[in-house]
C-alpha cells in the first residue's frame, strides 16, 4: 500500500542507468542500473543514492542517464452507445 500512496503524489517509478570507472582499471566503466519510486524533475531519492555513491563507493561516476514515467494516470472516461438488457 505504500509504493501507490506515494504514486498517488506524484512519485515516479525512475530508472537511472547509471556508468561508472572501476576502482581497479578507472579507464573502464561498468554499468549500474538503479530503479525506485521518485519524484520528477528534482529526483530527491536518487540524489540520496548519488551521493550516497560518492561518499562511500569506490567507483568514481562517469554519467547518469534517466528515465521517469508516471504510473497512475487519471481514468479515460467513455461513452456508450447502447445499453441491452437481457429477459
Amino acid at each position: 500500500m505504500r509504493d501507490l500512496e506515494l504514486m498517488v503524489k506524484d512519485y515516479r517509478l525512475t530508472t537511472a542507468e547509471i556508468l561508472y570507472h572501476l576502482p581497479d582499471h578507472p579507464s573502464l566503466l561498468q554499468t549500474y542500473v538503479w530503479q525506485n519510486l521518485d519524484i520528477a524533475p528534482k529526483f530527491p531519492v536518487l540524489s540520496k543514492f548519488l551521493d550516497f555513491w560518492e561518499s562511500s563507493i569506490e567507483g568514481r561516476l562517469h554519467s547518469v542517464k534517466i528515465a521517469s514515467a508516471k504510473l497512475v494516470k487519471p481514468n479515460q472516461v467513455r461513452h456508450i452507445d447502447s445499453l441491452h438488457h437481457l429477459h
